[in-house]
């Protein structure tokens, strides 16, 4: 059964009050409070905030007995909450109750209102017993300010010589944040805390990396397999923690024979969904794990999360209880042994875990991605056909194709939302000076089609001979007008001489035109229309390249090149060197660090460096992954501020 919280709206954006009740270190207050209500009853609700429903959620009210509850807004007043009909407040004086509890964060100012109100004898307490400590606060005289609560999960291992590292670095601070603070809690696989730590003094710009490897050095900690739980103290413009995040095996060192491990992907949507989708059953010789990480202090009852295959209607349970913050790996096989590549998977998660990732294990390797937000709020937007006068191409996809001698590559349409009974999708295929060498009408694809799109099969590629280029999946409005600019894929890459491989998932934005539909094309930060770039590249350690696919995409025609500073600084945030390319509108550059700046530049600087992508032209969107000399690469798309 799906928790009736919410979490995120996408007109009204996050909750901030399920991150205030769902907090690691507001947990315990709120077992006190609860535990102190339990001994002071009958308990009496005053929901002047109009979070008890979502108190109880997390913090079960049924053990209490209740002896009524109270609103203070007339339009209110006869609805039910937690199954009493609610009364005006001005009847709180008849109430038997011995404690009263509101239902409300910053309530010092209605405490004080209250006292006319109070029966005799009646004490008074809100949720304010159970905020996290001040030195967490980012905003102090306004709780439930989204700043307070930056925060973010990641999945995080070091085990059976796997180690992860997670980067990020202040973006906050080109919204006017100084420096920031990072508070860090590490669940083990079963839940408890492994340790509790601060990140102190993270000046302007500078780099946050956290290696598994140190971490465990430095508590003196088992091998492990669960998450962190990060939050941002100082935070300005963004309430979310983005960051990358890098898999690899023990030493930076593969064992050839079985291809080793190196793979990446990036931060968790911080809001818990109601489905999620895009996750690949097993191609022959391969399996799928799921995991399910606990995103609440309260555990996961059997069969809460199911799978389902896409397009059908029978869920099959997850039976297996997960313990509050615990990590569970679900074989999908296991559970649909049935259902194989191209064949898509939804997982119906009720709210219970913010966006899970998959690892692909094929002989000795694995590869690490995410699935993605399923949206129930969308209808089909049949006016999106009428509007390719003024929107070209309108929403569009874009992915690498990638230098096609050394990689195959492969791109599965998605659906990514409950109203999505069919995809009208054709594909194009730009060279990397934006001419189009490819047009292909994929039809309208029913929502449980098996249809990959394998690109070694188009004979009209031969125009790219052995280099690379980008595609871009769009809305084919001659095969159907069952559009809703939520078009998703997912795009799969091997090396053909080393056989490892990568995939990433993405949905479609409109690009590069001043007039907006909705919130497109879509700001890092503020209103539409997003028409610059900033992005961040993290740098791989010294036994990996670093390399970057920046694409040009547009809806129509923008500026006719793009004017890109690489701008690289080290770990303390300062610039040490920029240079400078151009890409043609529509088309895309592939480059490499190494290539990019020469050795006596990489070594000023040094470990915990990184790279902005900074243009003021155009919006570009890019990829990017690790890549060492034997052909192990990871790839995954990158993130902008």
């Amino acid at each position: 059964m799906g928790l009736r919280i919410e979490t995120f709206d996408n007109a009204r954006g996050g909750n901030t009050l399920y991150k205030a009740l769902t907090h690691p270190a507001a947990v315990c207050r709120g077992w006190a409070l609860l535990d102190r209500l339990a001994r002071h009853t009958p308990v009496a609700i005053y929901d002047a905030g109009g979070a008890v429903e979502a108190f109880n959620v997390f913090f079960d009210l049924d053990q209490i007995e209740i002896a009524g509850v109270y609103v203070q807004q007339v339009e209110r007043i006869g609805s039910m909450v937690l199954g009493h009909r609610a009364q005006p407040i001005t009847e709180l004086p008849c109430c038997h109750a011995r404690t009263i509890l509101v239902a409300a964060f910053d309530a010092e100012r209605v405490l004080l209102q209250m006292p006319p109100y109070l029966p005799e004898g009646a004490l008074a307490v809100s949720l304010d017993e159970m905020r996290i400590p001040v030195d967490r606060l980012t905003n102090k005289r306004s709780y439930l300010d989204p700043l307070n609560f930056a925060t973010n999960f990641a999945f995080f291992r070091d085990a059976g010589g796997l180690h992860t590292r997670l980067v990020t670095t202040n973006y906050w601070s080109g919204y006017g944040a100084g420096e920031v603070s990072c508070w860090i809690t590490l669940f083990a696989g079963d839940g408890r805390v492994l340790a509790e730590w601060c990140e102190t003094g993270k000046s302007p710009a500078s780099a946050i990396i956290l290696d598994s490897r140190d971490i465990r050095e430095r508590f003196g900690l088992p091998e492990f397999c669960g998450q962190l739980f990060l939050h941002i103290v100082g935070a300005a413009g963004h309430d979310v923690v983005k960051y990358a995040l890098d898999i690899f095996d023990e030493n930076g060192s593969a064992d050839r024979q079985c291809g080793g491990v190196l793979s990446c992907t990036h931060d968790a949507n911080a809001w818990p969904a109601e489905r999620y989708a895009g996750l690949p059953s097993p191609a022959r010789g391969e399996q799928v794990l799921l995991w399910v990480q606990n995103s609440h202090a309260v555990a996961i009852p059997p069969g809460a999360i199911g799978l389902a295959p896409m397009g059908g209607e029978r869920v099959t349970p997850i039976c297996t209880p997960i313990a509050p913050f615990a990590t569970c790996a679900v074989d999908v096989s296991e559970l649909l042994p049935d259902l194989a590549w191209p064949g898509q998977i939804e997982v119906r998660a009720g709210k219970h875990a913010v966006r899970p990732r998959y690892e692909v294990l094929e002989r000795g390797r694995r590869r690490i991605a995410h699935v993605n937000v399923e949206r129930d709020d969308l209808k089909p937007a049949p006016e999106l056909a009428k509007l390719q006068a003024m929107f070209g191409k309108g929403y569009l996809l874009p992915a690498p194709l990638m230098p096609r001698a050394l990689w195959k590559s492969l791109a599965l349409p998605t659906p990514m939302a409950t109203c999505q009974t069919a995809l009208p999708i054709a594909a194009l295929v730009y060279d990397p000076n934006g001419r189009e060498v490819l047009k292909q009408s994929l039809g309208r694809l029913p929502r449980a089609h098996r249809m990959a799109l394998d690109f070694d099969q188009m004979e009209s590629l031969d125009a790219l001979g052995d280099g690379y280029g980008h595609i871009e999946l769009v809305y084919d409005f001659s095969a159907g007008e069952e559009a809703d600019g939520w078009l998703h894929a997912l795009f799969r890459y091997r090396h053909r001489r080393s056989g490892h491989s990568a995939e990433t998932s993405f949905g479609a934005h409109i690009f590069n035109t001043i007039l907006t539909y909705r919130n497109e094309p879509q700001s890092y930060s503020g209103r539409p229309p997003g028409l610059s770039t900033r992005l961040f590249l993290r740098l791989g350690e010294p036994a990996y390249d670093t390399f970057c696919h920046l694409i040009y995409p547009a809806s129509r025609r923008w500026v006719s090149m793009s004017d890109t500073a690489i701008i690289l600084y080290d770990g303390a945030g300062c610039e040490v060197a920029r240079s400078r390319l151009e890409i043609p509108c529509s088309g895309s550059r592939l480059w490499y660090y190494r290539s990019q700046f020469d050795e006596a530049t990489r070594a000023r600087a040094g470990r915990g460096a990184y790279i902005i992508v900074r243009d003021t032209t155009c919006r570009l969107f890019g990829y990017h992954g690790l890549i060492d000399g034997d052909g192990r690469f990871s790839l995954d798309h990158m993130f902008g501020f």
